[in-house]
């Protein structure tokens, strides 16, 4: 087997578990189950490699940071040429991702910082490091005890998410859903004033604001119980049934206030510029898409529009 030299070199003083050397013998153990647990770096690298010495330093330093997602095992393919000849290593440094006991990513060379470092990152994305907790599952639970009414105990989870990470946008728009969930409007408004413009658009923290909103709304059009006096008096009150779903949304009557909603589309699909159906797609958004009285209300409502 022919090398060619690119760059890539030893280890200088190897960190604890982190960073290793590895043997024909050993590469399976050190890298083929670890990376059953963990993403590994495999570096082949030899000591006549002047550009290895380049790579070693920015390979260390990003393992480094990121603090236990990732493995480093280095190769010297002079003394162990079994395995790189196996894999068909042709140049080094050479540099493999190993995830789940299978080569994943790799590449040739000493390439700049920048880029071992967005490798690194893309390569361990989602993975938890050993200590630190996984924020993804606290956040299913969040919204499972959310979802189980109970909105004060969702908030206490949200915001020791927030402890961990100020800036987690799923948990920002979480705490502010549970604050207008207890009709804390203003608390969720200042909650969700803490996300950055440019992450407005996230799914999660749309639903929140369609919510706020809707929850402001609510506010202003008065008791259910005139409302739907109003309705029964006149039928053709577009303004009280249009109030009147809103204030049944507020409610949780997420039915009820489609119905009244699409009986307005069905009598004057133009009342108030398309006013009933532009309310009925924002109580969707708040709701979320996967929600029943969404997924329900979306049907009726295309029923309604192309029948």
């Amino acid at each position: 087997m022919t090398i060619v030299e690119q760059g890539g070199g030893p280890a200088p003083q190897a960190v604890p578990d982190l960073i290793k050397e590895t043997t024909t013998q050993t590469f399976v153990k050190d890298v083929i189950e670890e990376s059953k647990r963990q993403p590994v770096l495999i570096d082949f690298w030899a000591p006549w490699c002047g550009p290895c010495r380049q790579l070693t330093p920015m390979l260390e330093k990003a393992v480094r940071a990121a603090k236990g997602k990732v493995k480093l095992v280095k190769m010297n393919i002079d003394e162990h040429p079994a395995i790189p000849g196996q894999m068909g290593i042709q140049s080094i440094p050479a540099v493999i991702a190993f995830v789940g006991g299978q080569p994943a990513d790799g590449f040739m060379g000493a390439v700049p910082e920048s880029q071992v470092n967005a490798f690194i990152d893309k390569l361990t994305k989602g993975v938890t490091a050993p200590g630190e907790p996984n924020i993804a599952e606290i956040l299913k639970e969040a919204e499972a005890v959310l979802a189980e009414g109970d909105p004060a105990a969702a908030a206490q989870i949200y915001a020791e998410i927030l402890g961990f990470d100020a800036t987690n946008i799923a948990a920002l728009a979480g705490l502010a859903k549970c604050y207008v969930t207890t009709g804390a409007v203003e608390q969720a408004k200042q909650t969700l004033a803490m996300v950055p413009e440019s992450k407005r658009n996230d799914a999660a923290v749309k639903a929140v604001q369609a919510s706020i909103d809707l929850a402001e709304q609510a506010q202003s059009v008065g008791p259910v119980t005139e409302l739907e006096q109003k309705v029964a008096a006149n039928p053709l009150d577009h303004q009280a049934r249009f109030d009147l779903a809103t204030a049944l949304n507020a409610l949780g009557k997420r039915a009820e206030a489609t119905n009244q909603l699409l009986e307005i589309v069905k009598r004057d699909r133009k009342w108030n510029d398309d006013g009933a159906r532009k309310q009925l797609v924002q109580f969707f958004e708040a709701w979320g898409g996967t929600d029943e009285a969404t997924v329900e209300g979306r049907k009726r409502l295309s029923t309604i529009l192309f029948s």
